[in-house]
């Protein structure tokens, strides 16, 4: 997914004593996430966050409560704007959305960094109960949108065809971070669809 700015409204906190400071939540969100996904949650230091967001200690501290609180409400924003993308993406896919999904899913352009969300879940998620939790609810929306374009008068009868699509296409994630070729994983996707629709 590429990493777009969401505009929601300033907030203020305390930047030093007595001094308020207005800034753009979701600005300071997005520049959070980039350093959660290039650095990883365990390696990525308060230094290093608020320096990417340009904030005082207070102020991050007073507006996100700690790390993990920031890490969590930037997770949220990540899984909210990707699942965005991936409704908009089937609503433009023509004759071909499930294609058009499983291709955004898998991103074969998008480099080795792999999917923010994914790579948390296989970081943290087995020791950090929310970030499971939220991952669940990642991935049975990215099923609800791929059983929706499969079948949109009745999406409950396709969920487990979705959920082979959305599973094929979200392992080739590792195909990406392993830096396999994009065309090599693009045929992939064409095949998998063969074996699950043939």
């Amino acid at each position: 997914m590429s990493k777009k700015t969401l505009l929601n409204g300033d907030i203020k906190s305390p930047a030093g004593p007595g001094r308020p400071r207005a800034f753009d939540e979701a600005e300071a969100l997005e520049k959070a996430l980039c350093v959660f996904w290039h650095k990883g949650y365990e390696t990525a230091s308060v230094d290093d966050l608020t320096k990417a967001m340009g904030l005082s200690r207070s102020s991050f501290y007073g507006t996100f409560g700690n790390k993990q609180a920031l890490f969590h409400k930037a997770l949220r924003h990540y899984s909210r704007r990707g699942l965005k993308t991936l409704r908009d993406v089937a609503d433009a896919g023509g004759d071909d959305p499930v294609g058009a999904i499983m291709k955004a899913l898998a991103n074969p352009q998008g480099g080795r960094d792999g999917c923010m969300l994914i790579n948390c879940l296989t970081e943290l998620a087995p020791h950090d109960d929310e970030v499971a939790a939220l991952g669940r609810q990642h991935l049975e929306s990215i099923d609800e949108i791929i059983a929706r374009a499969l079948e949109p008068s009745d999406p409950g009868q396709a969920l487990d065809k979705a959920r082979a699509y959305a599973s094929l296409a979200i392992g080739t994630l590792a195909l990406r971070k392993a830096g396999v070729p994009a065309e090599q994983i693009s045929q992939t996707l064409k095949q998998a669809r063969l074996v699950i629709s043939p």
